[in-house]
C-alpha cells in the first residue's frame, strides 16, 4: 500500500509520507490551535475542553519536532516497512510498542524480517492535579528485537508546585515465538520478554515520600493474538502481560519503599477492536504495586481510540483513570499521543 507524499532533496534526501487526509488533519488542527486562545476563554468552557487546548498546542509543538526530524533525516526515500498497517500497535508510556499503558509481544515499527523500522512519539497525559510528557524512540530490528530511548516529564501541580520530575528509560524487546496476525490456525500467540531499565534524575520528593532506590529495571513477558474477524466481524486483539517491578507510579517516585522492597509480580492487559483497518477502540488496565506506606497507589486503566492514518502516523486519544498518586486521588484525565514514522 503506497501513499502520496512530499520529496526534498537539498544535497541529500528527505522524505516525509503521510496521506492525503492526514495532511489535511494536521493543517486543520494547526489552524484550530492557532485561532484559539486558551486564556481568553478559560472562563466560559469546561475543564475538559481547557484540557483538550493545552494539549493541542503542546502535542502541535511536539509533532513539529518530530516531524522536521525526519525530513531532515540522510538517505534514500523513506520507507516504513512492509508489515500490516497497525501491526506495530502504538507506543506505550515508557517506551515499547503496544497500548497507551501496556506493552505488547509486537515489535516497534513495521519492518519485516529483512527490515528495521523506526518510530519517534510523543505523549501527553493531562490529569485533575499533574501533568505528565514523555517522549522517545524506537527501533524494531528485523522484527525481532526492539530497542527503545525515552524522557518522561512528571509536573507536580499544586502537590510541589512548580517542581518535576525527570525519569530516562531505555527499553529492550525480544519476540520469541509466535505472529500474532499470520499464525491464524494456531492458537499460539506472539510471545515476548522485554525490559525497562529506569533512571529517575529527580529524587529528592521520591525518597522524602520513603522510596528506596533512584534507579530500577522493569522485566515483562507479553503475549498478543490477533483474530481475523474475531469479533461481530471485526478485528479482535487481545494481550496479557506479567510484569516484575518495584516501581512506585512507574518509578516516578522511585523504587522500593518502607512497605516492600522487593520485585511483585503485577499483571496487566489488553484489548481492541478495529472498527475499520484504520481505527480502533479498546480498553487496558494495569495492576501495580503499593510500597510506600505514606500514600497508596492505585492501579492504572484506560479506554482508547486510535486513527492509523498510514504506516507514518497514527494518534491516540485515551481517557486515563489513574487513581491517587502521591497525596491527590481520583486523578482522571485525557492521554493524547503522537506517533510518527518515516
Amino acid at each position: 500500500m503506497h501513499s502520496g507524499g512530499l520529496s526534498i532533496r537539498k544535497g541529500y534526501h528527505a522524505v516525509m509520507v503521510f496521506s492525503y487526509p492526514t495532511w489535511i488533519a494536521c493543517y486543520f488542527f494547526q489552524l484550530a490551535v492557532s485561532i484559539v486562545p486558551a486564556a481568553s476563554i478559560a472562563a466560559n468552557i469546561s475543564h475538559f475542553q481547557l484540557i483538550m487546548i493545552r494539549f493541542s498546542k503542546s502535542v502541535l509543538r511536539s509533532a513539529t519536532a518530530l516531524i522536521s526530524s525526519f525530513l531532515l533525516m540522510p538517505g534514500g526515500n523513506a520507507h516504513a516497512g512492509d508489515r500490516l498497517l497497525a501491526t506495530g500497535g502504538v507506543t506505550q508510556i515508557e517506551g515499547a510498542a503496544g497500548g497507551g499503558l501496556v506493552p505488547w509481544a509486537v515489535i516497534a515499527g513495521y519492518g519485516t524480517r529483512d527490515q528495521i523500522g523506526t518510530i519517534a512519539f510523543h505523549t501527553n497525559i493531562e490529569i485533575d492535579d499533574f501533568r505528565l510528557k514523555s517522549s522517545g524512540i524506537a527501533v524494531g530490528v528485523h522484527d525481532r528485537v526492539e530497542l527503545s530511548l525515552t524522557r518522561q516529564l512528571f509536573s507536580l501541580g499544586t502537590t510541589v508546585p512548580g517542581q518535576s520530575i525527570r525519569q530516562d528509560i531505555f527499553g529492550a524487546k525480544l519476540k520469541l515465538a509466535g505472529d500474532a496476525v499470520v499464525d491464524q490456525d494456531s492458537w499460539m500467540p506472539q510471545v515476548a520478554v522485554g525490559l525497562q531499565h529506569k533512571r529517575n534524575r529527580d529524587m529528592a520528593i521520591p525518597f522524602a515520600l520513603g522510596a528506596r532506590k533512584a534507579n530500577g529495571t522493569d522485566f515483562y513477558l507479553s503475549a498478543t493474538k490477533l483474530y481475523l474477524a474475531g469479533f461481530a466481524g471485526r478485528n479482535l486483539l487481545l494481550n496479557a502481560t506479567l510484569r516484575a517491578t518495584k516501581a512506585n507510579q512507574m518509578g516516578l517516585l522511585g523504587f522500593g519503599g518502607d512497605k516492600r522492597n522487593r520485585y511483585q509480580a503485577q499483571f496487566e492487559t489488553s484489548a481492541a477492536v478495529f472498527l475499520t483497518d484504520y481505527f480502533a477502540v479498546g480498553a487496558e488496565y494495569r495492576f501495580k504495586p503499593d510500597n510506600l506506606s505514606v500514600y497508596p497507589e492505585d492501579s492504572y486503566s484506560d479506554f482508547f481510540a486510535a486513527w492509523f492514518f498510514s504506516k507514518h502516523a497514527s494518534v491516540t486519544l485515551a481517557y486515563a483513570r489513574l487513581g491517587q498518586i502521591a497525596d491527590k486521588k481520583n486523578q482522571d484525565g485525557v492521554y493524547l499521543s503522537l506517533q510518527v514514522s518515516p
